[in-house]
């Protein structure tokens, strides 16, 4: 799921209220890439069901490319069942 929003805070309140989503149970486990560094406190809990990767801000389709597609791999070597990505 691609996540949008005005500011991170935005973003991850967002990802944070679709895991909390009965219908989209935790115990599926799940991973996230953010992109640039919360503005304070974030909404997200780390767990071992939750995989969190955060990448600098910029452009992910330029600059960050190579660092987008080695992160991505990552993750989903860890095969997520969902995986929720907050692009600025």
């Amino acid at each position: 799921m691609l996540v949008t929003g005005t500011s991170a805070v935005v973003r991850e309140a967002a990802i944070a209220t679709a895991l909390d989503d009965p219908a989209t149970p935790r115990s599926d486990g799940a991973a996230v890439i953010l992109e640039g560094l919360p503005g304070g406190s974030s909404p997200l809990e780390h767990s071992d069901k939750l995989l969190i990767s955060r990448i600098a801000p910029g452009c992910l389709c330029c600059a960050g490319n190579l660092v987008m597609r080695v992160t991505l791999n990552r993750l989903l070597r860890q095969r997520p069942a969902r995986l929720f990505i907050g692009v600025a």
